[in-house]
């Protein structure tokens, strides 16, 4: 079993970017379809009218796509970030998480600076933590799968070695060597 990566030692020549990228275009797939699914469930069953009046169907209008396309986009810039703190950061998934954290903190708060009712403002502040949320707990994850791990510099264990042929053995050991139990020793 291979031990924990130790992401203070990943550089350049340690990560999967195939991995990363693709890892990150899921994961901005998987926040588009927060947006959409959670718009849908705000106006269609809960009656709130998020992102659209009252008026427009239970996926909202247009602004609901632009919301879904900012979340991929968004996304996908979290992973460029998290590309190039894994390039030379000392803790970079710590600093991921900080800076994507105070991100989705900042849009936790942007819904309450517009004018809208208060359930609708509170619905997309809960839709724009839960998306932040899951985007920055897939990277990390991606981020981990990504890091290639180091080889390990210690030569691999012989195991047990075998008794020293030079050694001298009391006369009254028998059988040092299991494959030979007839010799006896001086």
């Amino acid at each position: 079993m291979a031990e924990p990566v130790d992401t203070e030692e990943v550089g350049p020549g340690n990560i999967n970017a195939g991995r990363l990228w693709v890892g990150g275009f899921a994961t901005a797939i998987v926040a588009a379809l927060i947006v959409i699914v959670g718009v849908y469930i705000a106006r269609g069953i809960l009656n709130i009218p998020v992102l659209a009046p009252k008026a427009a169907s239970n996926f909202g209008n247009s602004t609901t796509a632009v919301y879904a396309a900012l979340a991929a986009v968004t996304t996908l810039v979290a992973t460029g970030l998290l590309h190039v703190l894994l390039l030379g950061a000392p803790r970079p998934l710590v600093f991921f998480t900080w800076i994507t954290g105070l991100a989705v903190l900042a849009v936790a708060a942007a819904p309450f600076t517009q004018p809208a009712s208060t359930s609708s403002k509170v619905f997309t502040c809960v839709l724009n933590v839960v998306t932040g949320l899951v985007v920055i707990s897939l990277l990390t994850g991606v981020a981990r799968t990504a890091i290639k791990p180091h080889p390990d510099p210690r030569p691999p264990d012989p195991g047990p070695r075998p008794p020293d042929p030079g050694r001298r053995y009391p006369p009254d050991a028998t059988r040092p060597y299991p494959q030979d139990p007839e010799r006896r020793y001086p």
